[in-house]
């Protein structure tokens, strides 16, 4: 007896993928009208019947949120960012607390993940959370708007799209900072961290700085921001640069708490002293800014609420409500690295 035809069959009389035949034979407009009408056609040849109970059960809720994490570079194995850890659990009790399970994975650039989450409806939104570029992934998150994914992520907010996001001020955290260091006499000053569009936060960031030197009356010089991502031995070598170009600096503004801590491997080597010499800060209070020598002044951003956040927004979208994006305060945590001038 001749075996039952499937989607594949389908797919490969048609030279496309299975993921485009099921698209196409529900009528998505992901698919143009041209291949829709030869999937269908072939289909009605091969006398296919779409599992109308199958297509039911995939409108259905799952009761399930996906919570996509991008690979960080780290110094250990786990390759999640530290400052993501505390969010993970508060995102894993806030989907407990509302009766949802939590599916945790690990995705790559390069993966298609927007479109498998499309098709295997393994859960009923989806939560982006520790991306790196986002030039990179800006594509992707367009194609999940357009396929009417229920998704919300972590950072900045993105005003070119109608994305929902769930931040912190880092114009304000910034701002904030920099006062800081200000108010303890400091007038020379440095920024290690990355600045372009690709990484919107830590530009944030940089502008609240420069804001905070303008209204101050002192001049921003842009050859004192020096490039770096999210890690310590980027801070570290960011921090070398600094030192090796004999520039005059009092403070350093370190975009996140792991620059910061490269930042002062560098200048312990180069007997340099913190914060007699020169002061700094970093940014977000992961549990080692607490624990380096001295201890770093830094903006905290509250990982408990940002986690609760996330899952509620994400439930607004799955519901059909109107979410918006929320940008959360920092907090002002003052620690050793950051004392008056001698």
């Amino acid at each position: 007896m001749k075996a039952k035809n499937t989607s594949f069959d389908i797919a490969y009389r048609a030279g496309v993928s299975q993921s485009t035949v099921s698209r196409a034979l529900r009528d998505s407009p992901l698919v143009n009208e041209e291949t829709r009408k030869r999937v269908q056609e072939i289909a009605k040849e091969l006398n296919y019947k779409v599992d109308k109970h199958a297509s039911s059960l995939r409108t259905q809720q799952s009761q399930t949120i996906a919570l996509l994490l991008f690979e960080d570079p780290t110094n250990d194995d786990s390759l999640i960012n530290p400052f993501f850890l505390s969010m993970l659990g508060s995102i894993t009790r806030a989907c407990s607390n509302r009766g949802y399970d939590l599916l945790v994975s690990f995705q790559q650039m390069n993966n298609d993940w927007h479109a498998d989450f499309e098709d295997t409806r393994k859960a009923d939104g989806i939560i982006l959370l520790g991306y790196g570029d986002y030039l990179s992934y800006r594509e992707k998150l367009i194609q999940l708007t357009e396929q009417e994914t229920h998704f919300v992520r972590w950072g900045a907010e993105v005003k070119e799209l109608p994305v929902v996001s769930v931040g912190c001020d880092n114009f304000h955290g910034g701002q904030q900072l920099t006062e800081h260091l200000l108010n303890n006499g400091r007038t020379h000053f440095a920024f290690l961290g990355g600045v372009s569009n690709g990484a919107p936060e830590f530009k944030d960031r940089y502008l609240g700085h420069c804001h905070a030197l303008e209204q101050a009356n002192i001049s921003v010089d842009p050859a004192l921001q020096f490039d770096a991502i999210s890690t310590e031995e980027s801070g570290y070598e960011a921090m070398q640069i600094l030192i090796k170009s004999n520039k005059h600096v009092d403070a350093i503004f370190a975009a996140s708490d792991l620059i910061a801590v490269g930042a002062l491997k560098a200048m312990q080597e180069y007997n340099i002293k913190v914060p007699e010499d020169i002061a700094i800060v970093g940014f977000d209070d992961i549990p080692i800014a607490s624990f380096t020598y001295p201890a770093l002044t830094t903006a905290r951003q509250n990982t408990v609420l940002a986690g609760e956040l996330l899952v509620d927004k994400l439930l607004e979208l799955i519901s059909g409500e109107q979410a918006q994006t929320r940008l959360m305060a920092t907090t002002l945590v003052v620690r050793e690295s950051c004392g008056s001038k001698r």
